[in-house]
């Protein structure tokens, strides 16, 4: 079964990882093999500083028919890592998970039943989530605020990154180009059947998360900005807003003015007003920028990551022989 064409495809972004991978190892190819179909497993080293790529090495000389290891020359994030791996995917289903084993591999075999059962995209929501209660809290408001602003966006927990693509909607992200984008909002804007199911959820096998607290903002800056204008057309809404009770209140002083005639007092209040203003125009701006800055991130055409090399088995006439290539 290694010398067959992969059914099954699974990628999986390390970042730091080098304390979970060999017991990731043991239970993913586990889990995969009792499914007794064809796969491959895509494993992209996104830059890590420790000895995640010297032990990503010695799993694919393991398995060197069924896994091939991507090695970034830099730290790109989670979502290019996962796209690098769309690009080089043979499967018919493509699988993604964190590498951190708190999305047990064991769960595989749900996803595979679901696209077999005619979904294109199977998104999952996390089961008994092993989080602490401040992390738990702060994903459902999220999740909350997020349903809000982007109704299209039917998830009911888009921070869970184990889910199944068909191979063509897989083909669509990876086609598309673009150099920030989160994935999981992305599959849906192309999909016609898609659904959703629980998984379980474990606590980390080891390590920390590598989302601090600058991270998970930009992650969130990512999502809104890249599938949703709606902080732009909350801001146009609050200046309309401003606008009409500006010139209510301008209309107020001159009426004050004829009627009580010139006074001094309110100075203060004027400038905390200006103040508010000016602070709300500062934000609207920030919030353009966040749009104007990703323009002009897709406009200058720049790769989106760039690959040292790729450990890979290919098949030549003769015999297949391990290789490594180099990409810039």
């Amino acid at each position: 079964m290694p010398d067959q064409t992969p059914y099954i495809s699974v990628v999986i972004p390390v970042y730091n990882e080098q304390e979970t991978l060999e017991e990731l190892y043991t239970r993913l190819t586990s889990a995969l093999d009792q499914l007794d179909k064809p796969y491959e497993i895509i494993l992209t080293n996104d830059g890590s500083a420790d000895r995640s790529s010297e032990l990503l090495q010695q799993l694919h000389q393991r398995r060197p028919s069924q896994i091939r290891v991507i090695e970034f020359n830099g730290n790109f994030g989670q979502h290019m890592a996962i796209m690098a791996g769309f690009e080089r995917v043979k499967g018919e289903i493509i699988i993604t998970m964190d590498a951190d084993l708190q999305n047990p591999p064991e769960e595989i075999g749900k996803l595979v039943a679901a696209i077999e059962a005619g979904h294109d995209v199977v998104n999952t929501h996390r089961l008994g989530r092993q989080d602490n209660q401040w992390r738990i809290w702060v994903s459902k408001m999220h999740n909350k605020a997020r349903a809000w602003m982007m109704p299209k966006l039917k998830m009911e927990d888009e921070g869970c990154m184990l889910r199944a693509y068909r191979r063509h909607i897989v083909d669509l992200m990876a086609s598309t180009g673009e150099s920030t984008t989160f994935i999981p909002a992305l599959a849906l804007n192309y999909a016609a059947n898609p659904t959703e199911i629980g998984v379980l959820h474990e606590t980390r096998f080891a390590g920390k998360s590598n989302y601090g607290f600058y991270k998970l903002i930009r992650y969130n800056f990512d999502l809104v900005t890249g599938f949703s204008v709606f902080p732009l057309q909350v801001f146009t809404m609050i200046g309309m807003v401003i606008s009409l009770c500006s010139f209510l209140f301008v209309l107020f002083l001159i009426g004050r003015r004829f009627i009580v005639g010139p006074e001094v007092e309110g100075v203060f209040t004027l400038f905390a007003v200006m103040f508010f203003l000016l602070g709300i125009v500062l934000l609207g701006l920030g919030v353009t920028g966040e749009y104007v800055g990703r323009i002009y991130q897709e406009v200058r055409k720049r790769p989106r990551f760039v690959i040292r090399n790729v450990l890979e088995k290919t098949r030549s006439p003769v015999q297949d022989v391990p290789v490594e290539t180099v990409e810039s």
